[in-house]
């Protein structure tokens, strides 16, 4: 290796140093890996899927019990819920979710994933952490033991959440329903982070809006009428009609909302017939739609259903056929951060951290996020940033043509396991001790 490429790779791979950091924090936080980097691992090697993280949420609230929270389990299926009670203050949440993804591991890790898994469909599957909810949760357990260790600086009571589900964008909704802050209270704040491929690992990034679109799932059936493939003239093709729907909904973004608004509508999935020679009578599209605000979301979702109607009418469907439309429970509200929190925990992370470990939100996705069926209603001041995950010069040899950054929810996604579990740790302990200070 070249020698003056060492330091430089050392400083992509650790959270970055200032003066003005709590060097007493970042030690421990540095010192904590030893333990934290095998829990990593387990968590990696083992990985459940939505609504199944029995094992998971086990050693999650084993982990947090031995941090001395008082820890529940159960709740809306396989949440975990650990407080710790230290005097009189606010009531502040931290949420990491705990499910993995039905997608095969092709990394070359040491610890990658071999599991496979009945999903709640009944089909067994293999399963893999490829969006990083591992790290979250040894970022979690981290925290813990931190925060555990340094009482004496902060008051209140802190409200760590183990979330089931968040994949298929419901887990955080059924513990809302199960009754989430009834039992346990309402924070005043709520916390979270994610980390990220597209950042530089040991730096942390935040907007001041929406960091997460909202999301919505939409059905459509095109029914046709049946007829042999040497003969369409005597049938009215559903595949036909299915595309001509994907090619003119393409035209809700480009033509029909502001250039200044962002959304996405993307046909995911096309389903129809079984043979060559045959027309089928129906033909199935699934939908993702993905939106900022509610006016962008609403123009998106009626174009859906007018372009899916008026284009079987247009080829000849009678009324009492016409496509139907279902939006699906898997859906989510855009994840707003509140501005004046934002800014709070910006100055505290310059302060606790170094000038240089805030970063621009580099994103190019409208990835969702259920984490708003906490925050939305009622309403709770929430804070929910990105951890980079990938070491600076993997960054800059993909923008110069080299091999590009697997992303999230691929077979290859990987991280690099300690800057961002380590920035995460030390970032989420520097804003709770901003918003819980010692006699508060």
């Amino acid at each position: 290796m070249n020698r003056k490429l060492i330091p430089a790779l050392a400083a992509c791979l650790l959270p970055l140093a200032s003066a003005t950091a709590d060097p007493a924090l970042r030690s421990a936080v540095a010192s904590d890996y030893a333990y934290l980097g095998p829990l990593f691992e387990h968590f990696h090697r083992n990985p459940e899927l939505s609504f199944r993280e029995f094992e998971t949420a086990r050693r999650l609230a084993a982990e947090l019990r031995a941090a001395g929270f008082e820890v529940t389990t159960g709740v809306g299926g396989t949440g975990v819920v650990a407080l710790m009670k230290n005097g009189a203050g606010p009531t502040v949440m931290m949420r990491a979710d705990m499910d993995g993804l039905p997608v095969p591991e092709k990394t070359d890790l040491p610890y990658a994933s071999k599991a496979t898994q009945l999903d709640v469909d009944g089909v067994e599957k293999p399963v893999m952490h490829a969006c990083g909810h591992d790290a979250h949760m040894t970022a979690l357990v981290g925290t813990a033991r931190r925060m555990a260790a340094m009482k004496d600086r902060w008051s209140g009571t802190l409200m760590l959440i183990g979330q089931p589900g968040e994949e298929r964008l419901g887990g955080a909704q059924k513990m809302m329903q199960d009754g989430l802050w009834k039992r346990f209270g309402q924070p005043d704040y709520a916390l979270a982070f994610h980390v990220s491929s597209d950042n530089e690992a040991g730096r942390i990034a935040v907007r001041d809006s929406a960091a997460y679109a909202g999301a919505d799932t939409v059905d459509i059936i095109v029914h046709g009428v049946g007829a042999h493939g040497a003969s369409p003239h005597k049938g009215r093709d559903p595949v036909l009609i299915g595309s001509q729907i994907v090619v003119a909904l393409q035209t809700l973004v480009s033509r029909e909302i502001s250039p200044r608004k962002d959304g996405v509508v993307t046909v995911g999935a096309f389903h129809s017939g079984f043979k060559h020679n045959i027309i089928s009578e129906r033909a199935e599209l699934s939908l993702t739609v993905r939106s900022d605000d509610e006016g962008t979301r609403q123009a998106l979702l009626q174009g859906i259903q007018r372009i899916a109607i008026n284009t079987a009418r247009a080829a000849g469907i009678p009324e009492d056929r016409l496509p139907t439309i279902t939006l699906s429970a898997e859906t989510t509200p855009p994840t707003i951060n509140d501005t004046a929190l934002v800014a709070r925990l910006k100055q505290a992370w310059i302060t606790g951290m170094g000038q240089e470990v805030l970063a621009e939100f580099d994103v190019d996705n409208m990835g969702a996020e259920d984490f708003p069926y906490f925050t939305t209603e009622p309403p709770i001041p929430s804070a929910y940033f990105a951890v980079g995950g990938t070491p600076r010069t993997v960054l800059e040899a993909a923008r110069s043509g080299g091999p590009p950054v697997p992303s999230h929810h691929s077979p290859i996604f990987k991280i690099t396991p300690e800057p961002a579990i380590r920035t995460g740790v030390e970032a989420t302990v520097v804003a709770l001790l901003e918003l819980m200070p010692a006699g508060s």
